[in-house]
């Protein structure tokens, strides 16, 4: 089965086995995540394909926490010239890794 999910402002494209980076979410590592905002569910192939208004009641898909983590630090520059004026800000977004291992 294949669904698209939403989760952090972002919509994924899942099956069994996908690892995800989303948005930091509030589970430790090995637990369960349940996604309730399932946009679609499909076949493999395509056939039999179900699309919600804009969600699909009683769908749902199970993944499990591999890792939280912060990705590669983002440099912001601010300057201005003729006034010796510079500051550089640095921001690391948090993210979670999860492996989907049930589309229901």
């Amino acid at each position: 089965m294949i669904a698209v999910i939403a989760t952090g402002g972002k919509q994924y494209l899942v099956k069994v086995g996908t690892v995800l980076k989303v948005e930091k979410l509030e589970k430790n590592e090995g637990e369960e995540v349940v996604f309730d905002n399932v946009f679609l569910l499909a076949d493999e192939d395509g056939e039999n394909v179900k699309v919600g208004a804009p969600v699909l009641e009683g769908a749902i898909v199970k993944a499990v926490v591999e890792e939280n983590g912060r990705s590669k630090k983002v440099r912001v520059v601010k300057y201005k010239r003729k006034i010796r004026y510079k500051k550089v800000f640095g921001h690391r977004q948090h993210f979670t890794k999860v492996k989907i291992t049930e589309v229901v």
